[in-house]
């Protein structure tokens, strides 16, 4: 729409006034993301250092377990509440630590180059190294493994 209405287009009132309007694109919005990985002893304050690059957090908080425990019990994953300015690739390394992130409508990243639109699985940047598996080397591996000379 940005692009066929050349950043402006007109609207129509309930009152039949039709003003007319500038259209702008839209923000990334607020996203929760979930960081996995994470050492007991980092702090949120590690995390709002890393995470300030990629727009403004609004709260940093760590997951708990249900509330069914007895206890308020961490399970390991944090919770950034942030207004995004730029995607946030799926794995970051947060003080020294290889984290995985993740949030609804995050980009495709690959695990191996960091490269977003695809996945490790089709990295063009991934050095493979042997050849490829034929039939007959499959078949032979699952002979060897059932005892089959």
């Amino acid at each position: 729409m940005l692009q066929t209405t050349k950043g402006q287009t007109e609207y129509k009132h309930s009152n039949a006034e039709i003003p007319l309007v500038s259209v702008k694109m839209a923000g990334m919005g607020a996203k929760r993301v979930r960081i996995a990985n994470l050492p007991p002893e980092i702090n949120g304050g590690t995390i709002r250092s890393v995470f300030t690059q990629y727009g403004e957090i609004r709260d940093i908080q760590e997951e708990k377990w249900s509330k069914s425990y007895c206890y308020a019990v961490a399970n390991g994953i944090w919770i950034v509440e942030i207004t995004l300015k730029n995607h946030i690739p799926s794995q970051l390394t947060i003080a020294g630590h290889r984290v995985l992130a993740s949030y609804d409508g995050q980009p495709l990243t690959c695990y191996g180059c960091g490269d977003t639109g695809h996945v490790y699985q089709v990295c063009p940047k991934r050095r493979r190294t042997g050849r490829a598996l034929t039939n007959e080397t499959t078949t032979a591996w699952v002979d060897i493994a059932a005892g089959t000379p």
